[in-house]
């Protein structure tokens, strides 16, 4: 059977994309971000996804104000870096993984959490720039991505509670899946920032390491944080780190497993106008 093996964490900011993309990793500025992943890389390569369950939010880029689900999973054969006003970004495309994005779909639907099934869409700096930190500039993705895009651009947005517990429903899917898979599931977005307004630029380092500590050691505390707190702490954009919570939320120690080793834990201000966190917590 399918089994989800680690679940990884990883701010998405654009212009970490760009650094990457214009060879600027090590100049002064960017270098401390991109040494962040080091680790990250490497374990990668020591532990070798099947498959990447990547959570994210599109940037008004596959979806619009017009219309925008609460919670879209990927079932395409393959997905294009998307155009976000600039040329796409010079990544491979991505590979999906129909047979389990359909069966996990299956099994979460069932399980009356509605999903919007889209077999066509381009993705974008929400999912490519995590692929980027964790797997480096490759000719070819490592292995397949599915694709599920998370609602935190038009409120009402989906609670922290309500993510954690699509992380459980998720894990019981991919556990039900008849393939001997190693999956990862990946949370992306944030940490604490704001991109208008009178409060834009603002960090919040006390709240975003506070929130780290909370989701390594107390996950129920962390899926039980309002959505007030999110915005007056850590921004606007901070409710990026409800996505967070269904990576956490799949994790086997929700289920009553063993708690996971955290492998890896980075965080660092500022990436852009953003603050940049990351974890690698593994499975027993």
């Amino acid at each position: 059977m399918a089994r989800i093996t680690a679940s990884v964490y990883t701010s998405h900011v654009p212009a970490v994309g760009a650094a990457l993309d214009l060879g600027k990793t090590q100049e002064p500025y960017w270098q401390p971000v991109f040494h962040g992943y080091d680790f990250a890389k490497q374990w990668e390569k020591e532990n070798p996804p099947d498959v990447v369950f990547l959570v994210y939010n599109d940037h008004a880029t596959a979806f619009s104000l017009d219309m925008i689900p609460t919670f879209a999973i990927g079932t395409g054969a393959e997905f294009m870096p998307a155009d976000e006003g600039w040329g796409p970004r010079p990544v491979p495309k991505v590979i999906g993984h129909p047979e389990l994005a359909a069966h996990i779909a299956q099994s979460v639907i069932q399980d009356d959490f509605d999903l919007t099934i889209v077999n066509r869409m381009d993705v974008d700096h929400g999912l490519t720039v995590p692929l980027s930190l964790m797997f480096g500039q490759p000719e070819a993705w490592p292995c397949p991505v599915i694709p599920f895009a998370v609602n935190v651009v038009q409120y009402p947005v989906p609670s922290g509670r309500r993510c954690f517990n699509l992380g459980k429903a998720i894990r019981k899917a991919v556990e039900s899946y008849d393939e001997p898979l190693n999956v990862q599931i990946w949370g992306t977005g944030g940490m604490s920032h704001q991109l208008q307004g009178q409060r834009a630029g603002l960090i919040n380092r006390e709240w975003d390491n506070a929130f780290l500590d909370k989701l390594i050691d107390d996950p129920e505390a962390a899926a039980s944080i309002p959505h007030i707190d999110y915005v007056r702490e850590a921004g606007s954009e901070g409710i990026e780190l409800v996505m967070w919570l269904i990576a956490r939320g799949a994790m086997s120690d929700i289920g009553g497993g063993p708690k996971p080793t955290l492998r890896h834990r980075f965080y660092h201000v500022p990436a852009s106008n953003t603050a940049v966190g990351h974890l690698i917590l593994e499975n027993h």
